[in-house]
């Protein structure tokens, strides 16, 4: 970890919590601070770039509108007003001028150093230059249409976060007009980075951006005038897709629509070139009409998610993270029928260091298994290329009964869900989409399967998504059984989902919006009840967001009474830690490592009883009263040691990735004790898995 934190944003209390806007672009300085650290590899830096720059258009698209709507209307106080938006663009300013910086001044050397150079125009030799100039000319200008702007030719409508230039031109056009501003929209199968033939690399890797090829070329785009002014420009809009549920005959074909428009929302933030002028960027900010405080003049491409191609085209495998194979779960044994091991004991294995491939083998052998009669799945992000999918296409192709509860509002992934949704309708499967109103954020695979005179049900619960590819980047926790109680509320949830009949009284899960939020408090002053009375009680929570005002201050409400609590948050956290006389008995820490922390554990201890529970949920009031969630118990000791050692020891004990929350309400790295190695709980487990890899 770097000697000093990247402690410039400090969020301001509001009231007795933090702002949550405020809170995520703090998570996010955390993650830049990634790309800064010398003990990663420079490729990977390159790459934490490169997320923070996704992470802030998400912000933007989902999160800045709430803000700036309360600009606009300057009477609006509270939680959005014309001061938060002011507040949180600051803070949004100055950590992109630090991602920059970063870019500038530390990764663009180090990569130098590598011989990885991104060559712009003035530093190329004639060779490169000529070569340049024929990609241009056959592969890029017969794609570009400059547009100048006249009442005829207003302006066009531009894509969200599509790469534009903007142009000045002097002279007249070929009618003796003299409309001088010009728009380039550059398409979107351009890729944003070339690599330059290895003859003229010079012994390096070479790679031009695509918006410096078209710059030095603006000229060919404008013949007979002259190029005065140009910048390249990026807009984000509004993405958050707004449909009135109780209002549509078919949320399938309401959601089609709105993905149509996506692209076109309301404007939130305006990207242009450092050296663009005051007058180009007037007129953009007018176009748009945005406020002042949406202008971002960055030092460096407008997109920096593009940089991810560099990564690929340098091809340096010493550059990156030595790869990681995940061991086949330890519970199991490969070659041995699932079923028959699930029904000996229940199983938990840790992703990534234990592999999801694991639930694909169980659902190829349901699929490929006789006896099995019904496989019920939910689909919240599934990518669009799965096997998951394929296999649960495949079973309805052999007969067996599939019910899919597809939730076609996960956010990003519409258009992926609706098509597998149709893919799946198209032969035969019985697809639902949950609940109006509520997301279906769970995450279970219910397997019913005849053996002998009875049907016996198989469960996989999980903290975490169906699908594959981020099984291998993001931490989560896998659990199948075939336990009663267990799957036979599984079974109950399917049905209320697909019948919206009033859901049965469960036995081993809690259910969102019925009843997780109210537990998660009964659980909490269960504990402090218990530590007034005299007993020892301890609370840990891990989540990747706790954002929901009422079990914050149910928190701070048992800190007060004495108990001890600590928070193992990667994102957003409302609740300020270890405040004298407020949250003193409070710890909050994150963990930014080489996989995305994703797991959900809710431990609550009193005396020697133990309460355990994993979930699907955040504590965020969405996913308490606005979806579909699920929590379920671990009682075994075996597994719920394995968790506690996992999970939370591991986490609690690390001191190479961990930032703690002070008192002055900014996160602060965890140093290491002078005399010891820091400790990263992610590389122990690795070490640990990959010591027992069969």
């Amino acid at each position: 970890m770097v000697d000093e934190p990247l402690a410039f944003i400090k969020p301001k209390s509001s009231g007795s919590l933090i702002d949550r806007d405020e809170s995520i672009l703090s998570f996010n300085v955390r993650v830049l601070d990634w790309a800064r650290r010398v003990d990663v590899p420079l490729l990977e830096r390159l790459r934490y770039l490169c997320i923070v720059s996704s992470n802030m258009d998400e912000y933007f698209e989902v999160r800045a509108s709430l803000h700036l709507t309360a600009f606009k209307n300057t009477d609006r106080k509270g939680a959005f007003s014309q001061a938060s938006y002011e507040r949180v663009m600051h803070h949004a300013h100055q950590l992109v001028n630090e991602q920059y910086r970063v870019y500038n001044e530390d990764l663009i050397p180090e990569l130098e150093k590598n011989n990885i150079r991104i060559v712009s125009h003035g530093e190329r030799n004639q060779a490169q230059k000529n070569w340049v100039e024929n990609y241009f000319k056959q592969e890029v200008k017969p794609l570009l249409i400059p547009v100048s702007l006249d009442p005829a030719h207003p302006f066009p409508q531009v894509a969200n976060k599509s790469l534009n230039f903007i142009v000045r031109v002097g002279g007249k056009d070929a009618f003796g007009r003299s409309n001088e501003i010009a728009i380039v929209k550059v398409p979107r199968v351009l890729p944003r980075f070339i690599k330059l033939p290895q003859k003229i690399s010079q012994n390096q890797t070479m790679v031009v951006s695509l918006s410096s090829i078209i710059r030095s070329h603006l000229k060919d785009l404008f013949p007979d005038r002259d190029v005065l002014q140009f910048s390249q420009f990026r807009v984000t809009r509004n993405s958050d897709l707004s449909v009135d549920e109780e209002d549509v005959k078919n949320l399938r074909t309401a959601l089609r629509r709105g993905l149509e428009n996506r692209q076109f929302g309301n404007a939130v933030r305006l990207e242009v070139s450092s050296g663009c002028s005051d007058f180009l960027a007037d007129f953009l900010n007018n176009q748009f009409e945005l406020p002042e405080q949406a202008l971002f003049r960055v030092h460096g491409p407008v997109n920096l998610v593009r940089l991810n191609q560099v990564i690929d085209l340098a091809a340096r495998p010493e550059l990156l993270f030595k790869p990681y194979q995940a061991t086949y779960p330890r519970q199991l044994t490969a070659g041995i029928s699932l079923f028959s091991q699930i029904k000996e004991k229940d199983i938990l294995f840790h992703q990534p260091f234990e592999s999801f491939g694991a639930v694909l083998d169980l659902l190829r052998e349901a699929v490929n298994d006789p006896k099995v009669l019904a496989i019920k799945q939910t689909v919240y992000r599934t990518g669009t290329d799965s096997e998951l999918m394929d296999l649960l296409r495949e079973a309805v192709r052999l007969g067996k009964e599939v019910t899919a509860v597809v939730e076609l509002k996960a956010r990003f992934d519409e258009e992926a869900n609706i098509n597998w949704a149709e893919q799946l309708e198209s032969i035969g499967a019985q697809v639902v989409y949950g609940v109006v109103g509520l997301k279906t954020h769970a995450k279970m695979l219910l397997i019913t399967r005849r053996e002998g005179k009875i049907l016996r049900r198989y469960g996989h619960l999980s903290t975490g998504n169906y699908n594959a590819r981020t099984a291998r980047l993001y931490t989560d926790l896998s659990f199948l059984t075939c336990d009663a109680a267990i799957t036979s509320d599984m079974e109950d949830v399917f049905l209320h989902l697909a019948s919206q009949n009033k859901l049965n009284q469960l036995n081993q899960l809690i259910v969102a919006p019925f009843h997780l939020h109210s537990k998660m408090m009964e659980f909490i002053e269960d504990v402090a009840q218990a530590v007034q009375a005299g007993k020892k009680g301890r609370i840990v929570l891990k989540m990747n967001a706790l954002t929901d005002d009422r079990l914050a201050q149910c928190l701070i409400d048992a800190s007060k009474k004495g108990v001890q609590i600590d928070l193992i948050i990667r994102g957003a956290c409302i609740l300020p830690a270890g405040i004298s006389g407020y949250t003193d008995n409070i710890k909050v820490r994150s963990v930014i490592g080489r996989f995305l922390e994703h797991s959900r554990v809710f431990y609550f201890r009193i005396d020697e009883d133990v309460k355990l529970y994993l979930s699907s949920a955040d504590w965020m009031n969405r996913n308490m009263l606005r979806r579909i969630e699920l929590a379920w118990p671990i009682t075994n000791p075996e597994l719920q040691q394995k968790i506690i050692d996992e999970c939370l020891v591991a986490y609690l004990s690390d001191t190479a990735d961990a930032w703690q929350l002070h008192d002055d309400l900014v996160y602060h790295p965890v140093d290491a004790d002078a005399h010891r190695k820091p400790l990263s709980a992610q590389k122990a487990l690795m070490k640990r898995y990959s010591a027992t890899r069969r």
